[in-house]
């Protein structure tokens, strides 16, 4: 595997070329977005696309999301509608990903055999430099195995793949820390099928707005398989008192637990990771946070948050990775 380090404020040419080169020859790059890093092939190359899902042990009928490096990129790929064009018009380049109609110039097995193509163009010099330099779009979901957390870092993606992919662009850690949010913008209202730092309040300012739930139909990554789960069982808990006397209990019972809280100092006697003083640093820690735990638990208890801003997008993740525990439940009566 070659590991290129850049600067991701200022990122050095020849350096991303070396790995531009990788994709045009069917390879597999794993690069940093702001959301997390991406595992990337050239979008348009079935052969290269179809490695991405052997390599992450991806079900074949979950689609993967386009990246760009330009809005005008878009139109080769999509056929973007008035709603679509008024999205890229805000938020484009950043954290939003947008299902729209497809071009027949994309293979079937990106978009999983739907008619709808998941584009975005990410806020990343990184990132856009690797599109701009690949001459193609880039299909990429986060670059992790299928199930387990999302990378926020090189080393993350490195744990999980080793010398299954050419290369990893190292840019340092990530700005956002949770995936994109993803929009479909052939309904109305549109509909938020993946929550993330583009909230549904700040959508709202534009068009009115649901949240869709489970599906049977993957329109977009993370809708209808578990995600971002460690090995060790994840338990998600809104009440930090009853964190601590669950966290008492499995200790009495033999477990190692691990905690994940804001400013978690009242759980002194169990190992923590402090997700931070606000809703933004707890996005950007929480996958970190759940894979530097995993290799220490056997039990993550993690701090439930209110599901408003990002709050929705955080909570979306727990639910995916753990189970939400019921406050209506005593402590006593845990069968874990």
């Amino acid at each position: 595997m070659l590991i290129i380090r850049v600067n991701k404020d200022n990122p050095e040419t020849e350096k991303i070329k070396k790995a531009a080169e990788i994709i045009k020859k069917s390879g597999l790059v794993a690069f940093p977005t702001e959301t997390v890093y991406g595992l990337g092939a050239d979008a348009l190359n079935a052969r290269a696309v179809k490695r991405i899902f052997e390599v992450k042990g991806r079900p074949p009928d979950n689609p993967l999301i386009v990246h760009v490096s330009s809005v005008d990129d878009v139109y080769k790929i999509a056929k973007p509608n008035k709603i679509a064009k008024k999205l890229m018009e805000e938020f484009f380049p950043g954290p939003l990903t947008l299902v729209m109609e497809k071009k027949d110039i994309v293979p079937d097995i990106t978009t999983a055999n739907l008619k709808t193509i998941a584009v975005r163009m990410p806020d990343h010099k990184v990132a856009l430099k690797l599109i701009e330099l690949s001459e193609t779009p880039i299909a990429a979901p986060s670059a992790n195995k299928s199930g387990k957390p999302s990378p926020t870092r090189a080393e993350h993606v490195i744990e999980d793949f080793k010398d299954e992919i050419e290369c990893v662009i190292d840019g340092g850690e990530v700005d956002i820390g949770l995936e994109s949010t993803v929009v479909d913008t052939t309904t109305y209202p549109i509909e938020i099928l993946r929550p993330g730092a583009i909230t549904k309040e700040m959508l709202e300012e534009f068009f009115d707005v649901k949240v869709a739930g489970e599906s049977d139909v993957a329109k977009s990554p993370g809708m209808k398989y578990r995600h971002y789960a460690p090995e060790a069982e994840t338990i998600v808990i809104k009440d930090r008192k009853k964190i601590l006397e669950l966290a008492k209990k499995l200790s009495k019972n033999g477990k190692i637990v691990g905690i994940a809280a804001m400013n978690p100092k009242e759980f002194k006697d169990f190992i923590t990771f402090d997700l931070g003083r606000n809703y933004e640093e707890f996005a950007k820690n929480l996958f970190k946070a759940l894979r530097e735990l995993d290799k220490k638990c056997n039990v993550i208890i993690v701090e439930g948050i209110e599901e408003k801003g990002i709050g929705l997008a955080i909570m979306n993740r727990l639910k995916k990775a753990g189970k939400l525990y019921d406050l209506s439940q005593s402590i006593t009566d845990n069968k874990r």
